[in-house]
């Protein structure tokens, strides 16, 4: 049974941090890229970041500079390190893990509100 387990979520203030963690098992890891989406209420899920299984990055412009994804292929994990949080960055987040002809997995997600 392939799992993504989200943890790290939390209540933050702006301009604060956070530290996403996804634990990947029962997949070939190291050949799947992973990403993170989040989920604002009323809005769609949207791509925050990804790594593909080589290491290469992509962000979403509204989180570049702010955001750093990584990848402990090693430990199967998956991290995204969120710094000078905004409001607007609550959300929902969630772990994705696709690769092509692969079957793509998602995290139940984990909570991110940032409010003072």
């Amino acid at each position: 049974q392939v799992q993504l387990v989200e943890s790290g979520g939390g209540l933050v203030q702006p301009g604060g941090s956070l530290r996403l963690s996804c634990a990947a098992s029962a997949i070939i890891f190291n050949i799947y890229d992973m990403a993170w989406y989040r989920q604002a209420p009323g809005k769609q899920r949207e791509l925050v970041a990804s790594i593909t299984s080589g290491g290469g990055t992509n962000y979403a412009d509204s989180v570049k500079d702010r955001f750093t994804i990584s990848r402990d292929n090693s430990k199967n994990m998956v991290y995204l390190q969120m710094n000078s949080l905004k409001p607007e960055d609550t959300a929902v987040y969630y772990c994705n893990a696709r690769r092509v002809y692969f079957p793509t997995f998602w995290g139940q997600g984990t909570q991110v509100t940032v409010s003072s």
